[in-house]
């Protein structure tokens, strides 16, 4: 037990169900095509050292296409796990005892996520164990539940509860000594962002011209990136790229190049922006400084609007041969998002020369406002990505973007690829899920809790 707030809680119950999210077409990344997906939708009771109870909620996909990508279980296995791994840690969370703020009773649940990934695979006759970023992923609406009941308890939102007042630990308790005496009141900020721009993914096998629109789905939503340009205003664009075929990955930025100047010259629009998203499928940073060259050589307008590179090369840091991302990170910034799963492995990309982080509310409320101060304290640069995130979980994306200083834009495409599980979220809060001029209204994520429940 901590030495004691009067704002102290502890959890007491933990409810998990899941849903199914249906998708209306698929989408391909890293090699891998997801075409279907579970939202893991937790509810939990907290309590106060006065008897004051407090419920939360938290929402987040199940994800483990993209959070556990393995060679030697299929997906559907993995699916299961990530599933009993979340219930699992709701009863972590409910059994564990501890008193405190919720940055405080993440931590101390998290030193038995391992023991449970064990326990996990054990009893379901796996070969493998879920890995680090899965067991995030699965543990993080329940986290994202406590910090909402917390929020509601106090009456306030959950970005304005990680003062002094609130925490009994600093900073350097997560991270190290240089952040000692600082709290995360001082990485994020008070009042949300009025509007963020939205990065609109064009996957791998998204139409973009009407030659190749394929078979259209029966509603009335854009389908070519043209349309989708029109319709939304867009001015931001994630780009997923191959990562082993140079030719394809540089004609497809091209070719979206050519599609944006056409359809954004018919709006009046002179300025936007490309992330490209490799999905770790380099070999090395080499590919990403020749992909780049072979860019700017053919288009030096499509090379400036290349806003960032997304983890280009293999989550696995600690290979003997990880690459240097240097080089590349001397062209552009080079940001790590699959291999960020805690303090250490931002460090230790940051010496391989990664220059910015991709925040992911999957990862845990705690987790990415912990990372979210330390990519500040170093200058790195910041942006905050999606796990197509539809309803409650996107606009948990959204508010995280929204309170961070210097986020560059949030990413959300559940609007593309899994439009009806966002109904519900959008009839409450119709602004966080408009685009106008390419941005969502993120002004309204500041109630009580998360600030939209």
């Amino acid at each position: 037990m901590s030495s004691g707030k009067s704002t102290d809680v502890t959890v007491q119950e933990v409810q998990i169900s899941f849903a199914p999210v249906p998708y209306r077409s698929a989408l391909k990344f890293g090699g891998r095509v997801v075409s279907s997906g579970w939202l893991v939708n937790v509810q939990v009771v907290i309590e106060s050292r006065l008897g004051q109870r407090a419920t939360g909620y938290g929402s987040m996909p199940v994800g483990n296409v993209w959070a556990w990508p393995s060679s030697q279980l299929e997906p559907d296995r993995t699916e299961l796990a990530m599933k009993e791994f979340s219930l699992g840690a709701g009863e972590l969370f409910r059994g564990c005892g501890e008193w405190g703020h919720p940055l405080e009773i993440e931590a101390a649940v998290a030193g038995q996520y391992a023991d449970l990934a064990v326990r996990t695979a054990t009893s379901l006759g796996l070969s493998e164990t879920p890995p680090v970023l899965a067991q995030l992923v699965s543990a993080s609406p329940v986290d994202a539940a406590v910090h909402d009941a917390y929020g509601r308890l106090h009456q306030l939102n959950a970005f304005d509860t990680l003062s002094q007042h609130f925490c009994n630990r600093d900073l350097s308790t997560y991270l190290d000594d240089r952040f000692r005496g600082e709290f995360a009141d001082r990485y994020t900020l008070r009042a949300p962002a009025s509007s963020l721009p939205l990065y609109h993914l064009v996957g791998a096998l998204d139409p973009l011209t009407p030659e190749d629109a394929g078979h259209r789905p029966s509603d009335s939503l854009p389908w070519t990136l043209g349309e989708w340009i029109l319709a939304d205003q867009l001015t931001h664009l994630k780009i997923k790229l191959n990562g082993d075929q140079l030719d394809w990955d540089v004609e497809r930025v091209l070719a979206i190049e050519r599609v944006a100047l056409q359809t954004q010259q018919q709006r009046g629009c002179t300025e936007w922006f490309y992330s490209c998203d490799f999905n770790e499928k380099c070999r090395s940073a080499d590919y990403v400084v020749e992909f780049l060259r072979r860019i700017e050589a053919v288009s030096v307008s499509a090379f400036r609007r290349i806003q960032y590179i997304e983890q280009p090369t293999s989550r696995n840091l600690q290979a003997a041969d990880a690459p240097d991302m240097h080089a590349a990170a001397a062209v552009k910034p080079v940001v790590i998002d699959e291999a960020l799963i805690s303090y250490e492995s931002l460090l230790m990309a940051r010496d391989q020369g990664y220059s910015g982080i991709a925040l992911k509310a999957c990862k845990g409320q705690s987790e990415s406002i912990l990372m979210a101060a330390a990519a500040q304290k170093f200058g790195m640069f910041l942006c905050v990505q999606d796990l197509t995130c539809p309803g409650a979980s996107f606009l948990h994306s959204a508010s995280l973007a929204a309170h961070i200083p210097g986020v560059a834009a949030v990413e959300g495409n559940s609007r593309q690829y899994c439009p009806a599980a966002n109904a519900e979220w959008s009839a409450r809060l119709p602004a966080a899920f408009l685009l106008r001029n390419g941005r969502i209204d993120t002004s309204g994520l500041n109630g009580v809790g998360l600030g939209f429940y």
